[in-house]
């Protein structure tokens, strides 16, 4: 009582400062977006065509939007106060004074202009594959001369399905863009077969920075191109693979003038006279160059197979100097060294050939013949399914292997990570069989692309088994006829003006075979109650990001459905009983707007996978559901809050996501794992008590937990041995009889290995705590640690009697932070010294007491600091007093706050 007497005195003493305080913040923040409207003007005027913002001026203006924001927050605080508590506040304003403080200083530093040069800005780099022969390399010549003559406005590039054109058109693409002086703009947009002015609009906006709002009708999106395509008035649009004519008007295009192209590919010549361009034909190989190209896709070794040459040429030749069907032919060739293969290969290519009319067919034969050398059904099968996307859309790996998974193309195994490694042996085939191109390959995935020649053989094969109309911005649902007795797939998938599945008036669809059926972002609000009578076999069922409020009754029908996907549904509030889908492996409700657990879940026995993830209004899981789920491999319940004894008997979990009431539940847990004899998931991101979620860590962390507001007692309290990021958040010390005792010996490992996986660690506004870590418990491979708001925090890295000068070593660390730690003594005690051998960035705010840091930098030995390195260190008066032998190396580069 007598601490809130003291600050209500304290407040009442500087009341006046308090309301000077928030009219310096007011005066200063003026002054700052003073200096943002000047920083924007002069960008109007800079930020030309090959041009971009430096990155120091991004990041600032990015910070003067946040510091906004939060001022405009702190004021509702404030006005929401009474007179008595608002004044509490103080340290508040005061902080935001010396952020908006900081920014203005920042803003003197921007010398030499407010842009660089960005080479890369007038167009996206793309892939390319290797282009071979005379006459590939002269109509790249005629292409290009045409592109730098004035007088030539369109071109167009023609030829059969399979020739090259695309191959060519991305390397001029990429050509193009070393061009720096000849072309501000190089705008490169796949039509496709089924061409849509709408799509074909969005697509060209994206590329040029026009935003659509969604409502604007043709016309309108017409004029919004067309008026920022005339500002960008050397431009080169290349639409690839158009099927007809097209109206440049329509569309926003305007017709191309002096210093600006339009190149457009085709498989008609008639096209491009249609459209008035100057005609380029892209012709085959001859048989030479075709037998180039096979060898270097097969391999030279085949000519080291006696007999094994002259069938191959045949072959070769068979292609009809198709690039495309010389390397899928080559490429599932590859290996194979008997030449009863060869013999067999070359009759089946002949027989083919023999029962079809028109090259384009002819094509098609010889793509069909890759595929048929896949052998494998389940393999054909997997390869058919990437049909089921639209024309030209790029394809996550990891979803097409999902999908593959619950079509059961993949054989059930005894982990998902078991069955997503088969799959991706599965899309390794694929792609090594010319059939898939990878289109993107990152740390966390690749992304395919499907030719679309071999797309529409793919829908050639499948006939009337498959239903395909994704992506073609349908407005109204496929004819009552399309739904025929035989489908076995259908995807309406990313159509999201649709709306409606199937016309009213009419009875719902037969369609005993169906196993699939794609629907999402469909635009769907309602499902007709009967729709699912007669859909006996389906097994997948995607809704997801469809605006449906409930799905009808006649789903329980769906005795054979393995997944139901439903995610981003954010109007579904209730979901029928599920009790009927005995066999269902995956249920997504991510993202919906469900309050309960739908009834029937718990006889769910055979479900792999649940996402409850960002379902805000589900608060918890009843007792007695999850353990009835023994087959679960994949939980993920975001905020909801689960049992701790119940997930922890779950001896088949890889990943977990989910929140646990206390530490008790995350003991049960863990102790639930142990006496199952299990590892930990492979990943899990657990959050205990009122812990939010977590920000960005420097190291991809899979294994994470986030705790806030739970206090720490006498008794341990266990983490998994293999943790990577840790977060407490005001994680208090009440009860514990000594303070003196380090904040990270009260946690316990199933492990001798001390925290040896943790890479991650932040504390925030952790009372009653002294000592952070004791010196034999430091995680040594940590890449970060923040510290922040522990007003009795003394030393990091405690101090013990006796001890002899010692270095800790924190080879990875990347970034320390320690901010307002007022009792702040040592980073580590006086006889030692915290060596970082890879220290990006130090930020030291507010621990006045914080007199010597300890830190070691040897990158600094012989040597500026590197361009990398960032310190912030304040207030002015604290830094100027510390001890480091560094500071006169780092002062130059350091930022100061101000006091």
């Amino acid at each position: 009582m007598d601490f809130v007497l003291n600050k209500i005195d304290k407040y009442l003493d500087n009341h006046i400062s308090f309301d000077q305080y928030r009219k310096d913040l007011k005066r200063k923040l003026k002054e700052l977006n003073g200096l943002k409207e000047d920083i924007e003007s002069t960008m109007s005027i800079e930020l030309r065509p090959r041009k971009k913002l430096k990155a120091e001026v991004r990041i600032w203006l990015e910070n003067v939007e946040r510091i906004n924001g939060e001022v405009q927050d702190l004021d509702g605080r404030i006005g929401e106060s009474n007179a008595l508590t608002s004044g509490f506040r103080a340290e508040d304003v005061l902080n935001s004074i010396r952020d908006v403080s900081e920014l203005i200083i920042q803003h003197g530093k921007f010398h030499g202009g407010l842009v660089v040069d960005n080479l890369q800005w007038i167009g996206q780099v793309l892939t390319t594959t290797s282009l071979s022969g005379g006459a590939v390399k002269a109509c790249i010549e005629e292409i290009w001369q045409c592109l730098m003559d004035d007088e030539v406005s369109k071109i167009g590039v023609w030829g059969m399905g399979g020739v090259g054109k695309t191959s060519i058109m991305k390397l001029i693409n990429n050509q193009l863009l070393e061009e720096t002086e000849k072309f501000d703009i190089v705008i490169w947009i796949t039509v496709s077969k089924e061409m849509s002015i709408a799509k074909l609009q969005k697509d060209i906006a994206s590329k040029i920075g026009v935003e659509f709002c969604g409502d604007e009708d043709e016309t309108t999106r017409a004029g919004m191109l067309f008026e920022t395509l005339l500002r960008k008035s050397r431009f080169v649009m290349i639409l690839d693979d158009l099927w007809e004519k097209v109206s440049l008007e329509r569309i926003g295009i305007p017709e191309p003038s002096v210093g600006s192209k339009l190149v457009l590919t085709t498989r008609s010549s008639d096209v491009c006279r249609q459209v008035g361009c100057r005609v380029i034909k892209v012709k085959p190989l001859t048989e030479e160059e075709a037998w180039e190209l096979f060898l270097e896709k097969v391999g030279r070794d085949i000519l080291n197979t006696p007999g094994v040459e002259p069938i191959a040429r045949l072959i070769a030749k068979r292609c009809a100097g198709l690039p495309l069907g010389i390397i899928t032919i080559a490429s599932c060739m590859k290996g194979i060294d008997d030449i009863c293969e060869w013999r067999n290969a070359l009759k089946e290519l002949s027989l083919r050939q023999e029962s079809v009319n028109g090259f384009e067919d002819e094509v098609f034969q010889q793509l069909q013949f890759s595929y048929d050398r896949l052998k494998d059904p389940k393999l054909q099968h997997c390869f058919l399914s990437c049909a089921l996307y639209p024309e030209d859309f790029v394809i996550e790996e990891g979803g097409l292997i999902k999908l593959w998974i619950a079509e059961g193309l993949v054989e059930e195994m005894d982990s998902m990570q078991a069955e997503f490694d088969r799959g991706r042996a599965i899309m390794n085939r694929l792609i090594s069989n010319c059939l898939l191109e990878v289109f993107t390959e990152r740390k966390d995935g690749r992304s395919v692309k499907m030719h679309d020649l071999l797309r529409d053989m793919t829908l050639h094969i499948a006939k009337s088994r498959f239903l395909v109309k994704a992506g073609m911005m349908l407005e109204k649902p496929p004819a009552v006829q399309e739904w025929s007795m035989e489908l076995e797939k259908v995807s309406l998938m990313k159509n999201w003006r649709l709306r409606t599945l199937y016309p009213l008036e009419v009875l719902p669809p037969k369609c005993p075979r169906l196993t699939t059926l794609l629907l999402q972002e469909c635009g769907i609000a309602g499902i007709p109650e009967g729709f699912f009578d007669h859909m006996d076999a389906l097994k997948t069922l995607d809704l997801s990001e469809n605006p449906i409020k409930s799905l009808p009754h006649s789903i329980l029908n769906l005795k054979n459905l393995t997944s139901l996907l439903l995610a981003y549904c954010d109007c579904l509030e209730n979901v029928p009983s599920l009790s009927n889908l005995q066999v269902l492996k995956k249920l997504d409700l991510h993202g919906t707007n469900i309050e309960e657990i739908p009834q029937g879940m718990e006889n769910l026995v055979s479900l792999e996978y649940l996402n409850l993830g960002y379902c805000y209004n589900l608060t918890e899981i009843p007792n007695g559901i999850l353990s009835r789920l023994s087959c679960l491999q994949d939980l993920i319940v975001g905020r909801t809050r689960i049992s701790g004894n119940e997930v922890g008997g779950l001896k088949k979990l890889e990943n977990l996501e989910g929140r646990f009431h206390n530490w008790h539940n995350l003991n049960m847990y863990l102790q639930g794992q142990a006496f199952h004899g299990r590892d930990e998931p492979r990943q899990y991101t657990i959050y205990v008590g009122g812990a939010d979620w977590f920000s960005t860590a420097l190291y991809a962390t899979t294994k994470a937990i986030s705790v806030g507001g739970r206090n720490i007692h006498t008794y341990p309290i266990m983490l998994p041995p293999d943790i990577e990021e840790l977060k407490m958040d005001k994680c208090n010390l009440d009860g514990c009889a000594d303070s003196e005792y380090p904040f990270f010996s009260r946690f316990i490992l199933f492990s001798p290995n001390s925290f040896s996986s943790l890479k991650d660690v932040k504390i925030y506004g952790c009372r009653n705590m002294k000592k952070l870590f004791s010196p034999n418990c430091v995680p040594l491979n940590l890449y970060q640690l923040i510290v922040k708001g522990c007003e009795e925090l003394e030393e990091i890295i405690a101090s013990e009697g006796g001890m002899v000068t010692m270095e800790f070593c924190l080879p990875q660390l990347r970034k320390l932070e320690l901010w307002d730690l007022p009792e702040l003594k040592s980073i580590c005690s006086v006889d030692s010294v915290l060596v970082c051998d890879s220290l990006e960035e130090i930020r030291v705010e507010d621990c006045s007491k914080l007199q010597r840091m300890g830190l070691n930098l040897p990158q600094l030995d012989n040597a500026p600091p590197p361009a990398s390195l960032s310190i912030w260190m304040g207030p002015k008066e604290w830094w100027e007093s510390v001890e480091w032998d560094a500071k006169p190396l780092l002062e130059p580069f350091t930022r100061i706050f101000p006091c």
